[in-house]
């Protein structure tokens, strides 16, 4: 039971409102230099220490310049918000459309304003130096709210549309054409040539299908020479969420479960005999890493909230703690249980956003025999 539970408005878009009001707040007012661009983060000067909140760090606050990058983010989270809240708030739907309408247009003045990949004091650099992806998603999305033919038409001339874009990663922070793909097929709409979107899908299900067959631990992801990635479990959901849409799209159960054996994996059943999710299975992550849940530095403060997923194994170890504890490790054992890990146990926002996708989607198939009236789960 959350806070807002009973105010007729579905739980889950009460969390996410809270993220979307810092997201609008990020961009830059009317009447100011970059009008319409967003902000690509916030934090403090230098990297706040463990245990300390960052509101009680007496450290200096930065606002960091707009990016293209994150305008585009904005647009197409402000409009597929639009879409989502309209029956339940109509006052903040438009809200959000407005801001995604401006934050297009900004992004088209400033199409090449990438984050600075040496911007890594305090926060995450985020080097990404091609916003080709972000501009597919962000017109996909305003596309799908507004039904506008400017979107429509951008959609389709995007050297993304026809790609194959769902490669062994499906998609992350840095890669959004997926999700651009994903609702394209499954938000109802009457974009040109819709079902060869939808065969897409399909198809890029079937491989990461093929992946999972050929898993031992039946998950669909193989990195090349078993080298994990920073955030993997993540990548192992986002890459289920695309055999979720197949089977939303498709029916066909090989994709329901196989989207559903991806969660085994996450869930305890990988070679550690480890459960990434706090509060899920006989042993589970417990101490990630996080300023707000410090619990093992700090007694006063408690352990992160049952159902928030560690980033999981990474084969590169960056950090001092896992690198005196791990050296040698291979694949999934580059994990360690401990606050001070921050490349193997951090926590972060949109890896629970797959998460909490991929554990609705496995909810729902102890409802319903089949897949759902309305296919896509926002």
């Amino acid at each position: 039971a959350v806070p807002e539970s009973g105010n007729k408005v579905p739980d889950i878009l009460d969390e996410a409102r809270w993220e979307l009001e810092f997201l609008l707040k990020m961009q830059v007012p009317a009447g100011q230099p970059l009008a319409g661009m967003a902000h690509s983060k916030i934090h403090d000067e230098q990297w706040t220490g463990l245990p300390l909140l960052p509101g009680q760090d007496p450290q200096k606050r930065e606002l960091h310049r707009p990016t293209t990058q994150a305008t585009l983010n904005l647009a197409a989270t402000a409009a597929q918000a639009a879409r989502l809240y309209e029956p339940y708030d109509r006052a903040f739907a438009a809200k959000a459309l407005r801001a995604a309408r401006t934050a297009w247009t900004a992004a088209l003045a400033h199409p090449a304003a990438y984050p600075d990949p040496d911007d890594g004091i305090g926060g995450g650099a985020y080097p990404d130096d091609n916003a080709t992806d972000e501009f597919y998603w962000a017109a996909a999305e305003l596309y799908l709210t507004t039904g506008e033919r400017q979107f429509a038409d951008y959609v389709t001339k995007s050297p993304l549309h026809t790609a194959d874009i769902f490669g062994s990663v499906s998609f992350d922070w840095a890669a959004t054409a997926v999700p651009a793909r994903l609702d394209l097929a499954t938000v109802p709409s009457r974009l040109p040539g819709r079902e060869k979107v939808r065969q897409s899908v399909i198809k890029g299900a079937d491989t990461y299908l093929a992946t999972l067959k050929a898993q031992p631990y039946g998950m669909p992801y193989a990195p090349a020479n078993n080298v994990y990635d920073w955030g993997s479990n993540s990548q192992i959901l986002n890459n289920a969420r695309v055999l979720a849409a197949a089977y939303d799209l498709d029916g066909a159960v090989k994709y329901r479960d196989g989207a559903v054996q991806s969660m085994d994996y996450v869930l305890g059943r990988n070679a550690l005999n480890i459960s990434y999710v706090t509060g899920y299975g006989t042993v589970s992550s417990r101490n990630q890493h996080s300023r707000w849940y410090a619990h093992e530095l700090e007694p006063s403060l408690p352990n992160p909230p049952k159902g928030t997923v560690a980033g999981g194994a990474n084969s590169s170890i960056q950090d001092p703690y896992a690198q005196s504890r791990l050296q040698g490790c291979v694949g999934q054992f580059c994990y360690i249980d401990d606050i001070e890990s921050w490349s193997t146990n951090e926590t972060a926002i949109n890896w629970n956003a797959a998460l909490a996708w991929m554990a609705s989607f496995a909810a729902d198939q102890g409802r319903a025999a089949g897949p759902p009236a309305y296919p896509g789960r926002g």
